[in-house]
């Protein structure tokens, strides 16, 4: 096996430990890799005034491959407070260096797979027929277009000349914020292009085809947002009557889908999205599996550089805990996700296959397995660490 370089991005608060951990989980299944790590996150932003520093922009050039843990962000004003003395008062505007990984090396594709384990005690169940419990099997794939829509940072407090004579120019505008002082008006865009948004609908339908997935979903809002998801569900419409006739195209509205992803979930396959609904449908769905500690990703771009996260936050108060509890399969399936890409599958195979023994068994469970609140105390309680549960996975490889 060749031995790759993979750039590692521990990031903040938990990030850290998760990667050390699926690194640990990596080698024991035998994945032979060198990794370099990587600056990012808060900790760049208050010393440095940058948490995408450019030599870290410059390794994931060179190398195209990276883990990420997970990044800590905070509003506009609580981000400036916390920068280094020296850095005050110069202009400075945190941004979130994912999305500015994001958008810098267009990292369109964005894939989110929520696929339930079974014996996970965080599984969705619902009451059936004559108070029968059912456990439906999740097996749901999220395509998110990634550097797009509401998430594009096209935005505005109290627009400028130009801006607000664009806006002027809308007749709906002028009805119905034509009153409102300038000063007052703070603008977000939803813009959504040709070439990117046919982009994720072709990954999307090719991953459904490559799976067996029957169905593709596009999951958006043309009913009211009618020229974005509108013209989503148009080229989807096209691209699946002339190159997958074979796959069922369905469409759904993103707050009918809330609801149904709790009604019907079995029903799904493949769910294709704008940025904000996609991550909104995935934290959603994510839950029905157990939660962000079960979810992972991978974000892709079309010149071949790929990023695997987990997609929970930093939780920056279990970072200082004596022992680490938080769950680390989710930056492990990221990985194994990283494995596929790179068609390792043998390996990949290897590891989930041992995750789900672990998962079966109920052994070996971290605190949110065990429905505990997050503290230091569970440890006693009996709840694994983020190193116990990596070790009895590693055990399960054997």
């Amino acid at each position: 096996m060749t031995t790759r370089t993979i750039v590692s991005m521990p990031g903040d608060g938990i990030g850290r430990v998760v990667v050390e951990e699926t690194q640990r989980v990596l080698l024991a299944a035998g994945f032979k890799a060198n990794y370099v790590e990587a600056d990012i996150g808060w900790e760049f932003w208050c010393k440095e005034g940058n948490p995408l520093p450019e030599r870290t922009i410059k390794l994931l050039e060179k190398h195209k491959i990276a883990l990420f843990g997970a990044i800590t962000s905070k509003p506009k004003d609580d981000a400036s407070k916390e920068l280094a003395a020296d850095l005050q008062n110069k202009g400075l505007v945190y941004s979130s260096p994912i999305v500015g990984l994001r958008q810098y090396f267009n990292l369109d594709i964005c894939i989110r797979p929520c696929k339930s384990y079974q014996g996970n005690p965080l599984n969705f169940i619902r009451r059936g027929r004559n108070t029968t419990i059912e456990e439906p099997l999740v097996d749901v794939v999220i395509f998110r277009q990634n550097t797009e829509g509401l998430y594009g940072g096209v935005e505005w407090s109290n627009p400028d000349n130009v801006v607000y004579a664009a806006l002027t120019s809308h007749p709906k505008f002028v009805k119905n914020f034509g009153m409102v002082p300038r000063e007052e008006l703070s603008v977000s865009t939803r813009i959504f292009s040709k070439n990117a948004t046919s982009r994720i609908l072709y990954a999307a339908f090719d991953y459904a085809r490559q799976y067996n997935y029957k169905s593709v979903t596009v999951c958006e809002k043309p009913n009211v947002i009618r020229e974005t998801s509108g013209m989503m569900f148009k080229l989807a419409q096209e691209i699946q009557k002339k190159e997958y006739p074979e796959i069922d195209l369905w469409n759904t509205n993103i707050d009918a889908q809330m609801m149904w992803l709790t009604k019907n979930p079995e029903n799904y396959g493949v769910i294709v999205a704008g940025n904000m609904f996609g991550d909104i449908v995935s934290d959603g769905f994510a839950g029905l599996i157990g939660g962000l500690g079960f979810a992972c990703s991978a974000q892709m771009s079309n010149d071949g550089l790929a990023v695997f996260e987990p997609t929970h936050g930093s939780a920056p108060k279990y970072a200082n805990y004596p022992v680490s509890i938080v769950n680390p399969i989710a930056m492990i399936e990221s990985a194994c996700m990283m494995l596929d890409y790179l068609k390792e599958k043998e390996i990949a195979i290897k590891i989930r296959k041992a995750v789900a023994q672990v998962i079966m068994e109920g052994k070996v469970q971290t605190y949110d397995m065990m429905k505990m609140p997050g503290n230091p105390n569970v440890i006693n309680q009996g709840a694994a660490s983020t190193a116990q549960m990596a070790d009895a996975i590693i055990e399960k490889l054997a």
